[in-house]
């Protein structure tokens, strides 16, 4: 159990909306996550549906598709699900597992709860979001 721990807060770690937040607080968002198995051709979330959960690929491999179109793959460390994790709207994208895949799954709900009891993590999140719009300005105007 405890290296499961280690895996989720390993993989919490390399996400940058949480790259600002301590290594006591990434252990709370672990211990608040789970564990979960897709089978190949399964919808994980769909576009348009509300957003409940952020999501993180610990292994195999999947597609991003918009409008009907696709956008890219995920790989283990590519994480998905964050716009919805922090306003609950709905989702931008579908996300299909190509083959089984195991994601690790932090549920909205927990993690309003962990900011509730914890703002310092909502502040850290907010740096965090201020942090990745900068370097997507950048990368726009060049």
């Amino acid at each position: 159990m405890a290296t499961n721990k280690r895996r989720l807060e390993a993989a919490l770690s390399a996400v940058p909306l949480f790259e600002g937040l301590s290594r006591r607080h990434l252990r709370r968002l672990a211990g608040l996550s789970e564990v979960a198995d897709y089978m190949a051709g399964h919808s994980i979330v769909r576009e348009g549906e509300p957003g409940d959960a952020f999501y993180v690929v610990l292994a195999g491999q999947g597609t991003v598709t918009a409008g009907g179109k696709r956008l890219r793959r995920v790989l283990p460390g590519d994480h998905f699900g964050e716009i919805s994790l922090l306003d609950g709207g709905p989702r931008s994208a579908t996300v299909s597992s190509e083959t089984p895949m195991t994601l690790l799954v932090l549920e909205r709900p927990r993690f309003l709860q962990a900011m509730r009891e914890e703002p310092e993590v909502a502040l850290k999140l907010a740096a965090g979001l201020a942090r990745q719009v900068r370097r997507s300005t950048r990368s726009v105007l060049g």
